[in-house]
């Protein structure tokens, strides 16, 4: 670039602006809004270079581009994720502004979230219902995610009411719990399916604790690597017998020391054993009680094996 480009974000009559050095210290990226607001081709360089000397007056001799898109404030989801034989994920079921780096990770977790439902169906282990809760846990949450970034998109506008708003948002952002609420929401962490009432794990996203086994330590996280449901028994080893669900279910006797903290939640009481599924959520919590696992273990992962 042939002059030293302005940092930061501005912010003018048409909207918001960013340049940034990337890590490389070699890159920039840069963030426009264009004054015109229907384009029917792609983006070109040219585009990028008058978008610039619109808002800054020169392009900074901008060349070579890695990279270049064009996105909108445009916020759809799709009524429902599934017709007959076809299943929508990601971007097919729902797009919106991309606030938050939001995008990637409510797709990543769609595709997840049906993956191993879908193998299970074809596989005939489990009913075709199983595929009914991709829809009733998925789409609620695409759908706050889009509220979010709707909200977000309107906290960029450029009057002075909206800019009124905005720093009293950002106040609160600026103190603890508002903070921790934003953030969980933001990640994704606090993603929490309805699967009844009970401990506050059930429905939600396992912690990836550092569990003791007789096989050395290990993380949650690794156990779920080959894509299957575990039951991690933190009481007595061999308290439990799921030799009905053997060839699909994965028993661990581990223990666990630690604090159980979860995302706005904090501290919660540490369970006896827990039945993950393969996306990472709690489908079952023990507290030193067996009750109610058989009806998880079918509900999730097919009927009892027939010996």
């Amino acid at each position: 670039m042939s002059e030293q480009p302005a940092w930061g974000l501005r912010n003018d009559a048409l909207g918001s602006h960013a340049i940034a050095k990337l890590d490389d210290g070699k890159r920039m990226r840069v963030v426009l809004t264009e004054q015109q607001i229907e384009h029917a081709s792609e983006p070109t360089l040219r585009d990028v270079s008058e978008a610039l000397i619109a808002v800054y007056e020169t392009d900074y001799g901008i060349h070579n581009p890695s990279w270049i898109s064009r996105f909108t404030d445009m916020t759809r989801q799709a009524a429902t994720y599934r017709d007959r034989r076809v299943l929508l994920a990601g971007d097919a079921a729902h797009v919106h502004p991309p606030f938050g780096g939001q995008g990637l990770n409510v797709g990543v977790q769609d595709a997840v979230n049906l993956g191993w439902k879908l193998a299970q169906v074809v596989k005939q282990t489990s009913p075709a219902s199983l595929l009914g809760t991709y829809q009733a846990e998925r789409h609620p949450v695409a759908a706050r995610v889009l509220h979010n970034t709707m909200a977000q998109m309107a906290l960029r506008r450029p009057d002075d009411r909206t800019k009124a708003l905005s720093d009293y948002v950002s106040e609160f952002l600026s103190m603890d719990e508002p903070r921790r609420r934003w953030a969980a929401e933001i990640s994704g962490l606090d993603v929490h399916y309805d699967l009844g009432k009970g401990h506050p794990l059930l429905g939600r996203r396992m912690p990836d604790l550092d569990l003791v086994t007789a096989n050395g330590s290990m993380r949650v996280f690794s156990l779920l690597h080959d894509a299957g449901p575990v039951i991690v028994n933190l009481g007595k080893p061999g308290a439990f017998d799921i030799t009905p669900w053997a060839d699909r279910v994965q028993l661990i006797d581990a223990k666990y020391d630690g604090k159980w903290d979860l995302p706005v939640l904090g501290a919660v009481t540490a369970p006896t054993a827990v039945l993950i599924r393969p996306d990472g959520y709690v489908a079952w919590v023990g507290d030193r009680t067996h009750v109610g696992l058989a009806d998880a273990l079918t509900t999730w992962f097919g009927p009892a094996f027939a010996a």
